[in-house]
């Protein structure tokens, strides 16, 4: 026999975003924005758990919540058409195309039933004997109240700070004719709401909807339940030695379970008076008959505790039920997906049961709107804070809306995410600056990330200036055609710190930093440098510029510098009657003269190529050669230096990023300590960050340098495997001020990767506020450009 669906809809009208049904059940919507998965510390679960029951508690009796998680198995779809795209993020979106992953969706129906409704059982079901209530039952007093009742459980919601709760609009909960609604989706199953499909429901043989062959799996009898619940549980994967790793206690039947399914979660709330009333008549009947039977005996002493605690604690009994409905359109998966739900059952201690006479009415009862009529005989009784136990308090990872950030990719099946760790903390108040440090041991995958965290921020138009020792960004600065500074024999290192484009005129922050420079070559560090030498050089200068700018065939660059001073300034210091004891021209040209043509050091300062330092957007300074020089190494630390402070202050409104790999260890030999600490407090406020990654648990512990000013002046900690170091993990927390959760996190990292993809995983901490674990999985040509 077949039936129209129009004929059998229980959803009858919709008013002012409440839902009517047929039986005169009234219903509330709305879509909820869970916390991440693998976000939450212990402490946090309770709290979550606590406000589930806070607000039950506000629900009036013969109210019925049923919240209801749909998870769908989906891939992410590249989108080849976006421009100026590089062609290393093409090949991320090919790579990652059709990646599969599970998009979950969760949604709470708040549903009162009118008063004088029968109590609904398999029997009456309607499915089976639909029909329309009275006039009488409905009264726009009980609804005004419904209304009140629902916005104080939605206002206890949100204001926990867990959760986002949007109330679903009659377009999103009843079809239209350019997308299906919410229920339209359930009843056939639509993965995709803009394109539906109209398909047969058939219940002679379980559940066929078109093609998709359903299951049910219940939890409606007490003795299928756990005997202990909670709100989180350890997951076992990620637990170590020293820390446990807490999810939810649901998540097996939600983000941890690997196919299509939707976890039905029904929480039925009733008179508590008649409720006691009615379990203190079946203790008196067990009492009786206890002496006949010792199940009966035992019944009553469950009863008495159950009572006990309901009156002592002032417990509200509810009934509950809570069923796992899982699909496919393969036969041959079916197996498959039973072991699958029956060993996340097995994970919380229940008992998997496979509906099947009862099956096509909870299909039916679990419609969004039609939790009313949700069979009796099909709950068990518990306390709200027993069913909260089991409610999914996780979703999956959500992308950032931000147009700066980085693609990292889900934890859990490695969905590529767009990630802000820059901005977008700054504008939710979690983080103050945006420096980052990071931490990765020898083989970590630290080099790797960060090439990827340079790439990132390049093509969004940030000016990078990397300090480097191993060469571990020369691939991608010849990608982006960058400038690489490094030493070889052949080759060595050049710069031209006088040259000056066409477009711009000598500053004063470029006269300083070329005098800073000057005196550095010129003086000891234990020498004096008087006011008359300051003036000199400040005069010397400002001529040589002049003299540049009237003989526009002269190079600027410190061998033609070095000649005005023996001629032109010559005479200038002559004329002026300057004495040597102010100024010394012939002690300086003698001290700076390995640096003019012919000297030992000749090719440092006289560079005709890679000139416009201001400009380039990526410079390399590689100085793995020179770090132990006594002469090259401090000169070219103040090029690095006075360029970057260049760029802050020049480049208003543009994102600039100093990145120190292991060389901020020589730098700080170097008594460069306090340009480190200049630049980690002060890069902020010119739409700057600066980045120290290092690799030495030990550097860390003993250097007051990161100690003092990097981690203090570093709201993002980035930490990849640990393992090795979990052991002693005790002085790393302390030091960078870690939390218990935040530890766990960072000892889980790489500890259940998958085997059949190559990625690594990295743990970040944004403020101390939010942390997750991300995968770091590439494109091939995306790894190739590492060297």
């Amino acid at each position: 026999m077949h039936k129209l669906m129009d004929e059998l809809m229980p959803v009858l009208d919709s008013s002012d975003g409440c839902f009517l049904s047929k039986q005169g059940d009234m219903t509330m919507a709305f879509k909820v924005d869970l916390p991440e998965i693998f976000t939450m510390s212990d402490q946090q679960y309770a709290a979550f758990h606590s406000t589930w029951v806070k607000a039950l508690r506000m629900l009036p009796a013969g109210s019925v919540v049923h919240k209801q998680d749909w998870f769908i198995k989906s891939k992410y779809k590249a989108d080849y058409e976006k421009r100026d795209e590089s062609f290393l993020s093409h090949s991320s979106e090919r790579f990652f195309h059709e990646r599969p992953f599970l998009e979950h969706s969760c949604y709470v129906f708040l549903t009162k039933k009118p008063a004088g409704r029968k109590p609904p059982s398999s029997l009456i079901s309607n499915l089976l004997r639909p029909g329309l209530f009275t006039k009488e039952q409905l009264s726009e007093q009980s609804l005004q109240e419904f209304k009140d009742n629902a916005g104080q459980f939605v206002r206890i919601m949100q204001d926990s700070g867990f959760v986002k709760i949007i109330p679903l609009t009659e377009s999103q909960m009843l079809s239209t004719q350019q997308q299906a609604g919410l229920i339209e989706s359930y009843c056939y199953l639509h993965a995709d709401q803009k394109r539906p499909i109209v398909k047969d429901i058939s219940f002679h043989s379980g559940i066929k909807i078109g093609e998709q062959i359903c299951q049910i799996y219940a939890l409606a009898d007490a003795a299928d339940l756990p005997s202990l619940c909670s709100a989180a549980s350890d997951y076992e994967k990620y637990c170590s030695d020293l820390t446990g790793f807490s999810t939810g206690f649901a998540s097996p039947l939600g983000q941890l379970l690997p196919c299509n399914h939707i976890y039905n979660q029904l929480v039925i709330i009733e008179d508590t008076d008649a409720v006691l009333r009615k379990l203190e008549n079946k203790r008196l009947r067990l009492q009786s008959l206890s002496l006949h039977s010792r199940e009966n005996s035992l019944a009553l002493d469950a009863t008495n505790e159950f009572l006990n605690e309901a009156i002592k604690d002032q417990r509200l009994p509810v009934k509950s039920h809570f069923n796992v409905m899982v699909w496919t359109d393969e036969p041959s998966e079916i197996r498959e997906i039973r072991n699958m739900t029956s060993s996340a059952l097995a994970q919380i201690d229940a008992t998997a049961r496979l509906e099947i006479t009862a099956a096509p009415q909870l299909f039916w009862a679990c419609m969004p709107g039609n939790a009313g009529d949700f069979p009796l005989n099909e709950t068990f009784d518990c306390f709200a804070e027993q069913a909260a136990c089991f409610f999914n308090l996780e979703s999956s990872y959500r992308d950032s809306i931000s147009p700066v950030g980085v693609r990292l990719g889900d934890r859990l099946t490695g969905r590529p995410m767009h990630v802000d760790i820059s901005d977008e903390p700054i504008r939710m108040g979690i983080c103050t600056n945006r420096n980052k440090f990071i931490l990765g041991p020898s083989g970590s995958g630290k080099s790797f990330f960060t090439n990827h965290l340079v790439r990132s921020y390049f093509e969004t138009g940030a000016h990078i200036v990397l300090v480097d020792v191993g060469h571990s960004y020369q691939g991608l600065c010849q990608m982006v055609d960058g400038y690489y500074f490094t030493y070889e024999e052949q080759n060595p290192i050049r710069f031209n710190p006088f040259y000056i484009p066409d477009d711009r005129v000598l500053d004063t922050e470029k006269k300083e930093s070329i005098k800073t420079l000057l005196v550095a070559l010129w003086k000891q560090d234990n020498e004096t440098f008087r006011q008359s030498e300051y003036v000199a050089l400040s005069n010397a200068l400002s001529s040589y510029y002049i003299y540049l700018a009237n003989n526009p065939r002269v190079f600027a660059c410190f061998d033609t510098f070095y000649e005005f001073l023996q001629n032109q300034f010559a005479q200038i210091i002559a004329s002026d009657r300057v004495k040597e004891k102010d100024f010394d021209l012939d002690s300086f040209l003698y001290v700076l003269k390995p640096y003019y043509k012919g000297g030992e050091f000749d090719y440092l300062l006289n560079a005709q190529q890679n000139l416009d330092l201001l400009s380039q957007r990526f410079i390399v300074f590689e100085l793995d050669s020179i770090k132990e020089h006594r002469i090259l190494f401090p000169i070219v630390t103040i090029i690095i230096m006075e360029l970057f402070i260049s760029k802050m202050r020049k480049l208003e409104g543009i994102r600039k990023i100093l990145l120190v790999e292991e060389a901020w260890k020589a730098i700080a030999k170097q008594g460069m300590a306090e340009y480190l600490k200049y630049i980690f407090k002060t890069v902020r406020k010119y739409f700057g960050e600066a980045i120290v990654v290092t690799q030495e648990v030990d550097d860390i512990i003993s250097s007051p340098i990161v100690k003092d000013a990097i981690v203090n002046n570093s709201d993002c900690k980035i930490l990849l495997d640990q393992s090795k170091y979990q052991n002693k993990f005790d002085q790393i927390q302390q030091l960078l001020g870690l939390t218990e959760r935040e530890k766990a996190l960072v000892l889980s990292v790489n500890k259940a990767n998958d085997p059949l993809r190559k990625y690594k995983e990295v743990f970040i901490s944004l403020g101390g506020v939010l942390s997750k674990v991300y995968r770091t999985e590439v494109s091939m040509e995306e790894y190739l450009v590492r060297p």
